[in-house]
Parts: C-alpha cells; structure tokens; sequence
C-alpha cells in the first residue's frame, strides 16, 4: 500500500470514529498542505527544500492589519496570554478564544507556572527593539508561526481563525510595550 492510499484510511478511519460536537467539526481533520508536510515521523528529517517551501507558502499567507497598525493595547494581550478557552466542542464560539501564551513560553518574571515548548519571552521587546522589522515579525510568527519556522508546534492563530486581528495587535504590543510586565 502506498503512503497516499495508508493516509487515505486513516483519514477514512478518523473521520468514522469523531463525533461532531458544537464548534468542533470534522473538517479539522483536513489537513492543508503545510500540514501534511509536517505530519512525517519526527525521526524524518525533512529537507531544507521541503522547510523553505513551508516557510515561503505561510509568509504569503501572513495577512498584515487592515489600519497597518501592528500595537494594540498590552494590558489586553496579557488577558489573552493567559486565557486558555476557545475552539473547544464545550466553548462557546460567540466568546473570545484566548492564546494560552503561558502553556508553552515565559512570559514575566512574576509567573510561576509556565510551559517549556517554546522559548522564553521574557525581556522579547527588550532585547530586539521595537522598529517597524521586529513589529512586522512578531505579527507574522503570531499570525502564522509556521512562516518563520516549518513544522513550529505554535498554534497559527491568526491564519487559523483562533485570535482576532484586534487580538493579535494586544499579543504583539504585550511582547513589544515597553511597559508591559513581558519587557520589566
């Protein structure tokens, strides 16, 4: 059997065995194409060519604001962080999907429960500035993580649908203010 037709019945199997439950729908098992080129054994190392094709199809797909404004307020982009609700069969799809920054970075020095996926934020703003470059990078790997890294376990939170554009300028200015407690 070959790879496409071992893929087809999983697929096949998968969808068979999930139950539609509020928002959780049987199209997330469809995989787009960066998916399918990240679901090979981890064992695979995929070629360079394979990982600058991924980062190159998700940089084109990176949508920039509408205003061209990339900072919203800190303050809410903290509430984000630490809101882990949003895209759950259980979840209402009418409220606001939350980030959950904290289950894979540090974020501040104050917390004290934080993942180790991802790499520690704390100090982001600090140590890269805030220009017009690292606004528009910090927008992009939110958006759309896989666009700077192939096969990134971050979410693509915009690209995806789960945070807001207006969501999405709160995260950026909480890794970027200055004043926000990811920068203190």
């Amino acid at each position: 059997m070959s790879d496409e037709e071992a893929s087809a019945r999983a697929l096949t199997v998968m969808k068979a065995s999930f139950n539609e439950r509020g928002q959780a729908k049987l199209d997330r098992l469809d995989q787009d194409e960066t998916q399918r080129l990240c679901s090979i054994p981890p064992s695979v190392k995929l070629p360079k060519e394979v990982t600058d094709r991924i980062e190159k199809l998700n940089l084109e797909l990176v949508k920039y604001p509408t205003d061209g404004r990339m900072l919203g307020d800190w303050r809410e982009g903290e509430k984000i962080a630490q809101r882990g609700v949003g895209m759950q069969f259980s979840d209402n799809p009418k409220n606001p999907a939350g980030g959950n920054c904290y289950a894979c970075h540090q974020m501040t020095k104050e917390e004290i429960s934080f993942g180790t996926i991802g790499p520690s934020l704390y100090n982001f703003g600090k140590l890269r500035g805030n220009s017009e470059a690292i606004q528009r990078y910090t927008w992009g790997k939110v958006w759309n993580a896989q666009a700077y890294s192939a096969c990134s376990n971050m979410p693509r939170f915009g690209h995806k649908g789960i945070l807001t554009e207006k969501q999405i300028k709160d995260v950026v200015a909480l890794l970027l203010d200055p004043s926000s407690p990811v920068n203190k």
